[in-house]
């Protein structure tokens, strides 16, 4: 019962693979921000060995994660931390990427400002930050489709909402990410991937 399924995760995660495979080609160990289901950290888990998939999340989203890791088996996907950018108190130990999908757009603007500030202090020079999700640019929406999900994802809370490019560009550029690549995947989303300079 504990073991939740994301279609949304099912539908994209190909994609995504197709761009971590490069993206992570000489990474070793990745923290995985806002592991949802869990269905993301075992599937790349499966697809790229090489790599330690740190799991994190909310507390009470980690049975599903439990659920998915314990019937994968993967000694390369570690159970997942509590970490919420509410009050994030972040691993002490170092990774070399930081992954995060479909969560900028649901946190509050603050708690995207902390998570960029943590990708800054556990990650080496060289480190990469990759965030997918849909974006906008110049602050218009990219499609019909996202407009739409915005006006839904506002009527849930007021902090949701699809964000700003160039806002997300401010923060990195703050915290001393450049932008590497901007990515177009399918469904009108973009993974976005900043190195540490």
């Amino acid at each position: 019962m504990s073991k939740q399924f994301s279609s949304a995760c099912e539908r994209n995660q190909q994609a995504i693979l197709e761009v971590l495979k490069s993206e992570f080609a000489t990474c070793t160990r990745v923290l995985e921000i806002g592991s949802g289901t869990g269905q993301h950290a075992v599937f790349f888990g499966a697809q790229l060995r090489q790599l330690t998939w740190q799991t994190s999340d909310l507390a009470q989203n980690h049975p599903s994660i439990h659920a998915w890791i314990q019937e994968a088996g993967l000694p390369n996907v570690l159970p997942p931390l509590v970490l919420d950018m509410a009050h994030a108190a972040w691993p002490g130990e170092c990774f070399d990427a930081v992954f995060t999908a479909n969560t900028c757009h649901i946190m509050a603007w603050p708690q995207v400002e902390a998570l960029f500030a943590g990708a800054a202090h556990i990650l080496p020079s060289c480190g990469k930050l990759c965030i997918y999700g849909p974006f906008n640019y110049a602050g218009k929406f990219t499609s019909h489709g996202n407009a739409q999900f915005d006006v839904s994802l506002r009527a849930q809370a007021p902090h949701m909402g699809i964000r700003d490019m160039e806002a997300m560009q401010s923060l990195a550029h703050a915290q001393g990410f450049f932008l590497q690549t901007d990515h177009a995947m399918p469904a009108n989303n973009r993974l976005l991937v900043w190195q540490r300079s």
